[in-house]
């Protein structure tokens, strides 16, 4: 009874003004009465945990991180294409009946920080493979722990925007998810320069000890995710998880913004699955393709401390509007590189022509993350928020398996007609994207 209360210590109530612009945490909207006391607590609890599982994405981001591993450890080559896919569907496809469940709790901090810290205990998990094990066993050992890891992640993304939606303002939930993303980035852009300039070996031994370090951070963010002061919400909707499915299926009948939310984030996926066909792109054009490849690192890095915080900021004002320009420049973006490819100016330059462009794209990219979760959480009723997240989740999970067909094509048309077809679903993205509501309006 006698704990000082946080709220009251300087340096918390300072990076709390500093960052939005209300020093005296009084901007509360769209929460409930007692939320709105601890709003700065709350708004820091939300920007340190967020920081610290992104610093740990990117420390085992499996595009790289993880592909490069189980390579040095002898695993088939094969296991390098199932990382990705296990790791989004993994993560996308259970939500949609696990939400049902984590409807009937009516606190659901609890169901965050247990995914957290189990993500951690996975990826420990996974370096303790890497140091025991090697070849086959090795491999498959750590996919499964992807797999266990993508489960727990899937919890904590169905719990998490139901969580935000009730201990942080309307008017700065971007800035928040937005600072954790700026600042994991500058971490993790560190950590790719450690690596480029040969401050760190890359070695088996280094690797997983950085997994240990990345495992660490999760643990700590679920610890800390229990210190927020959440009211306690509905719980009506829990239950079957079946019968809830159902009911969430019919959602996409009832709302048609919905149906449209979910189409405009199906279409801007491109902006995500571009990248390595622009690195394929470079490989097949330049002499060092693969050479050059921490300067792609470093490239995407930058554009994610650049892309969070300032996309964070705008799609508090107009989550709508980031949608649809995050879809125009990552389509301005890939045409620009087909016509780079078309015209027969990478053969030489490569990497320097590419390694922009994907700063570019990895913008979008970061626009259309912040935008569509910002516009989620806003554009949902209190009640249904963990029933949107789920629903419109599992819809994108079915649909990037679905997107493997675009690999055969890839391969039978060539890389840069991939890259133009992912061009033209984030245009058409970015039209849709137009005609959702103005979420943000001051009478919603």
């Amino acid at each position: 009874m006698n704990t000082p209360d946080i709220n009251e210590l300087t340096p918390v109530r300072r990076a709390y003004g500093i960052l939005t612009g209300d020093d005296e945490g009084r901007v509360c909207r769209d929460i409930p009465d007692a939320a709105c006391d601890e709003q700065p607590r709350n708004f820091m609890t939300h920007v340190v945990s967020l920081s610290l599982t992104k610093v740990g994405d990117g420390l085992v981001d499996p595009k790289l991180v993880l592909a490069w591993l189980i390579t040095a450890l002898g695993a088939p080559a094969g296991l390098v294409g199932v990382l990705v896919p296990v790791r989004e569907a993994g993560a996308l496809l259970p939500q949609l009946f696990i939400a049902g469940g984590i409807r009937s709790l009516p606190v659901r901090k609890w169901v965050w920080a247990t995914g957290s810290i189990i993500q951690g205990l996975a990826v420990i998990g996974m370096a303790l493979t890497a140091l025991m094990l090697e070849g086959a066993t090795a491999g498959w050992m750590i996919v499964g722990l992807l797999a266990v890891m993508a489960t727990a992640r899937s919890a904590c993304s169905v719990s998490y925007k139901d969580v935000l939606g009730k201990t942080v303002s309307k008017s700065t939930r971007g800035t928040a998810t937005g600072t954790a993303g700026s600042l994991a980035s500058c971490v993790v852009l560190l950590f790719g320069l450690a690596l480029s300039l040969h401050l760190l070996d890359q070695t088996i031994a280094t690797i997983a000890f950085v997994m240990l370090l990345a495992g660490g951070a999760w643990i700590i963010a679920g610890a800390c995710f229990t210190t927020l002061v959440e009211a306690r919400g509905a719980t009506e909707g829990g239950g079957n998880a079946f019968s809830v499915a159902m009911k969430q299926f019919r959602l996409l009948f009832d709302r048609p913004q919905l149906r449209r939310f979910i189409a405009a984030r199906g279409l801007l996926i491109a902006t995500a699955l571009a990248p390595p066909y622009m690195l394929a792109l470079a490989g097949e054009n330049g002499r060092n393709g693969l050479a050059d490849l921490g300067l792609f690192v470093i490239a995407a890095a930058l554009a994610s401390i650049l892309g969070g915080y300032v996309w964070g900021r705008l799609s508090d004002r107009s989550s709508r509007k980031v949608l649809a320009f995050a879809g125009f420049l990552g389509a301005a973006t890939l045409i620009a590189t087909v016509l780079l490819h078309d015209l027969a100016l990478l053969d030489q330059n490569s990497s320097f022509l590419l390694a922009p462009l994907l700063f570019v794209l990895t913008l979008a990219y970061q626009g259309v993350r912040l935008g569509r979760s910002t516009h989620l959480v806003d554009m949902a009723p209190a009640d249904d928020r963990a029933a949107y997240t789920a629903l419109a989740n599992t819809l994108i999970g079915v649909l990037l398996l679905a997107t493997a067909a675009i690999g055969l094509l890839a391969e039978s048309q060539g890389v840069a007609t991939a890259i133009g077809v992912f061009a033209a679903m984030s245009l058409v993205g970015g039209f849709v994207a137009l005609g959702l509501d103005e979420v943000q309006a001051e009478d919603n």
